[in-house]
């Protein structure tokens, strides 16, 4: 959540960011309420004032006069019972109004309104050539026998799947391969909860709620599947008060992730591409100000390490404002090239790593202290993917895929899966 003093002194800049990242909120409804709080506010302590000041003369008004200070005071006690309602009904139609308020932008974030406007900054590997017409990995995962869509649209719906065989291996393969990385880079290590609470939910920036959700809610509970760890590790220090001494904090999450992922689906988002139940490895970090920056290309290096040890070619993109969403104030995104990929294949989005800087902070009160005593601030949060294993899964088939139908398994995950290459069943 964006602060009321920035709204209030940046307001154009602030007018200018839901412009650009296509997000309807109203600034001056934030304003407006702002100030009616205040009023309010005022007004409620004036009551309160005169109703301390009547209770002081009471006990020693005379008999004539008692009677209308006790009167007076009453209707000061309603009075006050009504503006304070009044104030929760304004504080609570705030609050939603000024959710709806993006983060600010890094100034050299790309300012567009779609995907097309983001900014290449380079790319890594070699766009693989075949001599041979190459499958997609739906193809190759029925062929090999590692992918199940039909039995689990049957099971779950559509957009849910089995792994079989070795891709369970590599499923598990990949999540360990990521772990032991993050270990190396001194992230501490979390499996975490599926379910959070709505407050850690939307503290976070998912909305929970309305028809543009993408959460699953749980009937009849305060809890909803989450998205992503960024969500519970985020969660983890809620209300909490850091020495600076302590940050920044790496932390590292293993979780499934659910996502209702309402809207079209064409050839480029078919089977494992988007999905509703996936596994994800997630980074996120705890900084202050000054540190988030820096701890923001942290965590693209390490994206870049992970998929470069495994082979994949990939380009790093500068998310434009209309790619932006709520909560990121700067968000770099990794595409693997997927050979399967539309016709001839396309670069698909594998990971991101966005800084949020305090606007998730705030709502879920994180802060630190600089030195004993000393007024506390906001910290800065960032998060980031280090495996998707769904979508990783499906670019390691196609990009290793050989003329003989086998898939090649990257050099990095043979200790921990056994084996190099999987072959037609059988075969």
């Amino acid at each position: 959540m964006l602060d009321l003093d920035t709204i209030r002194t940046r307001t154009d800049e602030v007018r200018a960011g839901c412009v650009n990242r296509r997000i309807t909120a109203d600034v001056d409804a934030v304003l407006r309420l702002a100030d009616e709080r205040s009023r309010l506010i005022q007004a409620i302590e004036r009551m309160r004032a005169r109703r301390n000041d009547l209770s002081g003369q009471i006990p020693q008004a005379s008999n004539a006069d008692r009677p209308a200070l006790v009167t007076e005071a009453q209707a000061l006690k309603a009075d006050v019972a009504a503006q304070e309602q009044a104030l929760a009904d304004v504080e609570g139609r705030l609050r939603a109004e000024q959710s709806l308020i993006p983060n600010l932008t890094h100034p050299d974030a790309p300012i567009g309104e779609d995907e097309s406007a983001n900014r290449e900054l380079r790319r890594w590997g070699n766009v693989p050539t075949f001599d041979f017409e190459p499958k997609d990995h739906v193809a190759l995962g029925e062929a090999l026998d590692l992918v199940d869509f039909e039995s689990a649209t049957k099971v779950t719906g559509t957009n849910f799947y089995f792994l079989k065989n070795e891709a369970v291996v590599l499923d598990l393969a990949l999540q360990r391969f990521a772990l032991a990385v993050l270990a190396e880079k001194g992230f501490t290590l979390h499996t975490t909860p599926d379910l959070a609470r709505m407050d850690v939910l939307e503290g976070t920036g998912f909305n929970p709620r309305g028809e543009e959700s993408q959460i699953y809610r749980i009937e009849g509970e305060d809890l909803g599947l989450i998205a992503t760890a960024e969500i519970t590790l985020g969660g983890i220090l809620k209300d909490t008060i850091l020495d600076a001494g302590a940050l920044p904090l790496r932390l590292a999450g293993l979780s499934h992730c659910f996502r209702m992922e309402s809207g079209a689906y064409g050839r480029a988002s078919r089977g494992l591409y988007r999905v509703h139940q996936f596994t994800k490895v997630e980074m996120f970090a705890f900084t202050t100000p000054e540190q988030s920056d820096a701890m923001h290309e942290e965590l693209l290096g390490i994206e870049e390490t992970i998929y470069q040890r495994l082979g994949l070619p990939y380009r790093v993109l500068d998310i434009c404002t209309g790619d932006l969403g709520g909560p990121a104030y700067r968000k770099y995104d990794l595409e693997a090239w997927m050979p399967g990929r539309g016709e001839g294949g396309a670069w698909g989005e594998i990971t991101s790593t966005s800084n949020c800087t305090d606007y998730q902070a705030r709502r879920l009160a994180i802060r630190f202290r600089r030195d004993k005593g000393a007024k506390p601030e906001l910290v800065h949060t960032l998060n980031g993917t280090a495996i998707a294993v769904s979508r990783t899964l499906l670019a390691l088939l196609e990009n290793g895929q050989q003329a003989d139908g086998s898939v090649v398994v990257p050099e990095a995950l043979r200790p921990l899966t056994g084996f190099d290459r999987i072959g037609p069943p059988g075969g």
